[in-house]
């Protein structure tokens, strides 16, 4: 549903926006697309389907949505999940109105072909037209196998339910309508049935036939390669015939049967290293790759516009370069952005007319318009969805949750679809959508979570990057602009009235993604850490460790995801012998995926002295007020005490 917006959003763009009338005709005709949602009756009740309904509705969109309704959510009956039993008569409210607005709802019998037909070409002409969104809700549906095959429906339908089902069988309607209007004959009906099962049964066996052929040659090969082993003489002959014996026994084998045969061999093989066993053991690597690519490949790109593949350009100042505000060295970034490259829009609650909360865009709706620049209500979700849909068209949004507490409601989207995006098309989508957020410390229980490890752990497929400062932020941002890939980034809520030194190059320089910046030497101990935290650590080492000749070296991550490709935490982890981790989010997140990043993956356990730390927030989330800040999160006393500890130990 979110996405559907976005995509419709998108044609209102193209139609509308006069920097988008040329060169994006790959991606439109002038706006004039319709797009098509469908879903079903039942799913009508979650939370994200009226969202995005009133998100219709309040932006009209060419919005086609289709709700096919056959009276049961699974098993449960429509009177237990719908108010009125009818989703349309439930939105009668939204029924569009000249003066008002809102949505055209249309109702029509799912058996009656005829009235689908004038229905649709009639409701979505007007779509197409005025870009006024429409609901098309299709009743009286029949349900002929319930949810799935695993459940039979005779076991939640009455006899009257599924004698009903038999006579207004949509195929049976469909018959006789083509007999009744004489469209056809009995007879050329009864053969277009034949051949339509003919039809339906050969691409079956084609799409079978593609499916197995290739593993079958996988069987094949792994059996030639363990009788090679068996015909050498091994020790375990009979058993690894065995093994091969059980494979190709199998009638419809998959490759998961494939690995665990060659594994048993190759165990039962350990300590041969015959011109047999080397055979098998260079196809088992084969055969890892080979799926690898097949399962578990493209989480991000590999296109040329890899993030990775994004050249570092180095921030630059020269002796006059202004000292600013944080949020106007946004303010700047964001004013050439958009003067440069006509597929950017930005939109958010408050980031319209007032320039965002913190006044990165203070002044630039006015400078750029309404239909690039623009106020949404509060509704994360559909933000998201805005700038999926945005995105995967050719447009590069940039999409703005106001606080990152609030990316909660929008993190579904995040994780299900552009997450996984890449991944399910094997790289042949694309959504290279930016959400753009603040967090981190600040003093209120809904303004200051930082739940970095929730999100790592949902948003794997993204680029997470997690800025020290406004500059860092837009450097980040051109990294992004220059990529195909998503990201978030989270921008220090206290940090927008810091001064900051701005670039003479700010339009052009870049971050590069998954690399840490040693950003203060030492010798003594790691640390390692991001954003607003970075700033508490310097006051705990000018106040504390410093004056006793703890010489700490820090390192702000920059991006949790990607991390540290280069390893230069553990080349640091070298230097000094200890370590230790410091985040604002609860005990066991953000720093416990570092922890293991570095420890395990890394292999820096092998360079310890001491035990190496974690330092976080609190477990519960932060109380208000200043005093609600130091208490529960790291501060610069809690910092210099832990690091003591590990120079004493």
């Amino acid at each position: 549903m979110v996405r559907a917006l976005g995509l419709a959003y998108a044609s209102k763009a193209f139609r509308n926006i006069p920097e988008l009338q040329t060169g994006f005709e790959k991606f439109s005709n002038h706006g004039d697309e319709v797009i098509f949602c469908t879903i079903g009756d039942a799913s009508t009740s979650e939370g994200l389907f009226w969202e995005s309904i009133n998100a219709a509705g309040v932006l009209q969109v060419p919005l086609a949505i289709f709700i096919w309704d056959d009276g049961y959510g699974i098993s449960v009956p429509r009177k237990y999940q719908t108010t009125k039993n009818s989703i349309s008569e439930a939105l009668a409210g939204m029924q569009w109105d000249e003066r008002k607005g809102g949505i055209n709802i249309y109702t029509v019998k799912g058996w009656d072909y005829a009235g689908l037909v004038k229905t649709f070409q009639e409701g979505v002409a007007r779509i197409r037209e005025t870009h006024v969104p429409a609901i098309f809700h299709v009743q009286e549906l029949t349900q002929p196998q319930g949810h799935s095959t695993s459940g039979s429906h005779e076991r939640y339908k009455s006899k009257e339910r599924l004698e009903w089902e038999k006579e207004w069988d949509c195929i049976a309607k469909m018959r006789e309508f083509i007999l009744s209007n004489n469209i056809a004959e009995e007879a050329d009906v009864t053969a277009i049935e034949e051949e339509a099962k003919i039809t339906a049964r050969d691409a079956r066996t084609r799409a079978w036939d593609n499916f197995i052929t290739p593993i079958r040659q996988q069987v094949q090969q792994t059996t030639t390669f363990c009788n090679q082993i068996v015909y050498e003489g091994s020790n375990n002959a009979p058993k690894i015939a065995a093994i091969v014996q059980e494979l190709n026994n199998i009638k419809e084998p998959i490759r998961k049967d494939i690995m665990q045969a060659v594994g048993k061999v190759l165990n039962l093989s350990k300590g041969v290293n015959s011109d047999a066993v080397r055979s098998l053991r260079n196809y088992q690597e084969y055969l890892r790759a080979d799926n690898r690519d097949k399962f578990s490949s493209h989480l991000h790109s590999i296109s040329r516009h890899s993030v990775l593949k994004v050249a570092e350009v180095p921030a630059t100042y020269t002796s006059d370069s202004p000292i600013i505000n944080g949020y106007e060295v946004l303010n700047k970034f964001f004013d050439h952005t958009f003067s440069t490259n006509p597929a950017v829009v930005a939109f958010g609650e408050d980031l319209g007319k007032i320039g965002d909360v913190n006044q990165g865009f203070a002044g630039l709706q006015d400078k750029f318009g309404e239909q690039r620049i623009f106020d949404v209500g509060i509704r994360e979700a559909t933000i998201v969805g805005q700038g999926i849909g945005m995105a995967m068209r050719g447009l590069r949004p940039i999409a703005e949750i106001q606080y990152l507490d609030y990316l909660l409601y929008g993190l579904q989207p995040l994780s299900d679809d552009v997450a996984t995006l890449q991944y399910r098309t094997k790289g042949g989508q694309k959504c290279p959508v930016i959400i753009r957020t603040r967090g981190h410390r600040l003093e209120g229980i809904w303004h200051s979570g930082s739940p970095m490890g929730m999100i790592i752990h949902s948003i794997r497929g993204i680029n997470l990057c997690v800025p020290r400062n406004m500059v860092q932020a837009a450097g980040m941002y051109n990294t992004l602009l220059q990529s195909d890939e998503p990201g978030l980034v989270v921008e220090c809520l206290n940090g927008y009235r810091l001064k900051e030194k701005l670039p003479s190059n700010l339009d052009k320089f870049t971050v590069p993604f998954g690399v840490p910046e040693i950003i203060r030497e030492g010798s003594d101990v790691t640390i390692v850490s991001y954003g607003s935290t970075l700033r508490v650590i310097e006051d705990a080492i000018e106040n504390y460790l410093e004056p006793q000749g703890i010489l700490c070296e820090v390192v702000d991550v920059r991006t949790l995801l990607p991390f540290d490709i280069n390893r230069i935490i553990l080349e640091s982890l070298k230097k000094t012998n200890r370590i230790i981790f410091i985040d604002e989010d609860v005990p066991g997140g953000a720093s416990a995926y570092m922890f293991q990043q570095v420890m395990e993956i890394q292999g820096g356990f092998r360079w310890l002295d001491v035990a190496p730390r974690t330092l976080s927030a609190q477990a519960h989330r932060s109380a208000y007020a200043t005093d609600g800040d130091y208490f529960s999160k790291p501060n610069s006393e809690d910092i210099a005490a832990a690091i003591e500890a590990m120079m004493a130990e």
